[in-house]
């Protein structure tokens, strides 16, 4: 009987719910992409400078910006030439010609 009695004095109203639709926004409203961007820094850094630390920041950054992707259309080439730089960076690094030690 107290739920008959607790429905009876709800304010609230079924029939008026709607249901949450969320906002359309444009590809250039969405967020910037600060993992993506960081990943193309450091694969380029790594690919350059010989860092193994900076090559691999850009395939750790590759996979998080991978995993919050909004749009697969705008993200994909930004993204695709982070990877590359960074898999170019460890190939280089661990695979490459060593320098020479002049005694």
């Amino acid at each position: 009987m107290k739920e008959t009695s607790s429905s009876a004095s709800d304010p609230r109203q079924p029939s008026a719910a709607k249901p949450y639709v969320p906002p359309t926004l444009s590809p250039q409203d969405l967020p910037i992409d600060y993992a993506g961007f960081l990943a193309v820094i450091f694969g380029v850094l790594g690919v350059t400078l010989r860092y193994k630390l900076c090559s691999w920041l850009a395939i750790i950054f590759c996979a998080q910006s991978f995993a919050n992707m909004k749009s697969f259309e705008n993200d994909s080439k930004q993204l695709s030439m982070a990877f590359m730089f960074g898999v170019m960076g460890l190939v280089t690094n661990y695979l490459g010609p060593r320098p020479v030690k002049k005694s």
